[in-house]
């Protein structure tokens, strides 16, 4: 194969270096920059212009609106309303979604801006972002019916927060030991059981809720349902966590709940078919959790590196010793490495090409990236850093979950590994 390429790549050259020999000169690269922007590839830098225009209008609205209720909400562990209100009439809870159903009909990548644009500024409102789109908005508009879409996305994109519901007690990394029961009887099915580790559980009022119709069939039992809040989701225990506090993280209880018999996504034909929608889906999700971190990154490298050539000691700034420059040096390669890997996902999501071992990748490495950006961070800013006025330790404090949710750092890495593996044995 390499050869063919090779020989192909050669026969296009030669009419080059013919005219060049017949001219007395000396031959064209074949594989000039020239070359390249005339084929008309790009660097991972480049965006359409609705993306750079997104860009800038979450940045403001982060900036404006998110930034001055940050430490409130932070220390009261509650998302002031009028921020989810803020991000529905932004037009950042139906990035992906058409415009018939009340979204902006815009790309993956876009989602993944956003995503990371917020959490510059607060990673616990970044993420609610992300979930309700990446995994919520995506199930509905790739697996549920025509009816069900209809139905519910123009609500998530107008008003409803929307919930996954995943994770058990005893199902974590192993999600489809799930445990969570659902029955038919009548016209409706009942569900039983809990969950665990639910992302907005607490300001959700539609959830996507995975429950096993046949334990005899192992994870083939999986069944994705709808519920609204209404039918009698419980929102039982609110974690009290180390970081992102403001974004909720809820145990829900399901007692004999009452679910419509079309309330299950993609109807009748996807009964036991929803160990496929996760996998699927939280490949995606692992990219807005990398955003997120990319994100959460660059957002302490922002606070914390203006003080290093503020702060001086010594006769200069702290900032412009050799020691300290290599420290900022190093962890701006890291960053901006971890957001290539980043929107490389993306871009390979968008163009329907493999992405579940890049995914992986940037997931993973974006999380070890932030934390050590964030523990940096606050180690250039002394003292100052350890308090919580300056806002840098909640950087760190938020930077633990990304090696936790949504796929462990050891999931990442394992199922990198079976790629390198499937590759090379």
């Amino acid at each position: 194969m390499a050869s063919a390429i090779l020989r192909s790549t050669m026969r296009a050259a030669r009419p080059v270096l013919a005219s060049s020999r017949a001219l007395g000169k000396q031959p064209v690269r074949a594989f000039s920059s020239t070359r390249a922007a005339q084929s008309g590839l790009s660097s991972l830098h480049t965006f359409t212009e609705e993306e750079q225009m997104l860009r800038e209008s979450v940045k403001r609205f982060a900036e404006d609106v998110v930034a001055p209720k940050v430490r409130e909400m932070d220390e009261n562990e509650t998302m002031d309303p009028e921020i989810i209100k803020g991000l529905f009439e932004q037009g950042l809870m139906g990035i992906e979604t058409s415009a018939d159903h009340g979204g902006a009909e815009s790309s993956f990548t876009s989602a993944i801006i956003a995503i990371e644009e917020l959490a510059k500024i607060d990673p616990s409102v970044s993420v609610m972002c992300d979930v309700h789109n990446t995994l919520v908005n995506t199930i509905f508009r790739t697996y549920a019916t025509k009816e069900q879409q209809d139905k519910y996305l123009p609500l998530l994109s107008s008003n409803k927060l929307g919930s996954f519901c995943l994770s058990e007690p005893v199902s974590g990394s192993d999600a489809f030991a799930l445990q969570t029961r659902a029955e038919k009887k009548g016209d409706h099915w009942v569900i039983n059981g809990s969950k665990m580790w639910i992302t907005n559980s607490k300001e959700a009022e539609i959830f996507l809720v995975f429950a096993t119709v046949d334990p005899s069939k192992g994870y083939k039992g999986i069944t994705c349902f709808v519920v609204d809040k209404e039918m009698g989701v419980e929102i039982a225990k609110k974690e009290q966590k180390l970081g992102i506090r403001a974004s909720s993280t809820c145990t829900l209880n399901f007692d004999d709940v009452k679910v419509p018999l079309e309330n299950v996504i993609g109807g009748e034909e996807m009964i036991g078919k929803g160990y496929k929608i996760a996998i699927e889906i939280l490949n995606e999700g692992r990219i807005g959790i990398a955003g997120q971190m990319i994100g959460l990154a660059q957002g302490a490298f922002d606070k914390a590196v203006p003080y290093t050539y503020q702060r001086k000691q010594f006769g200069k700034a702290i900032g412009e010793f050799q020691g300290m420059a290599f420290q900022i040096a190093e962890v701006a390669t890291e960053i901006e490495a971890a957001r290539l890997l980043t929107y490389n996902a993306a871009r390979l999501k968008e163009e329907g090409k493999p992405f579940t071992k890049e995914a992986a990748m940037a997931k993973y490495y974006a999380s070890v990236v932030a934390q050590k950006a964030a523990g940096s961070a606050i180690e250039w800013a002394g003292g100052v850093g350890f308090t919580r006025e300056t806002g840098i330790e909640k950087f760190w404090r938020d930077s633990k979950i990304g090696a936790i949710y949504e796929g462990t750092s050891n999931i990442q890495l394992n199922t990198i590994a079976k790629f390198i593996q499937k590759q090379y044995s």
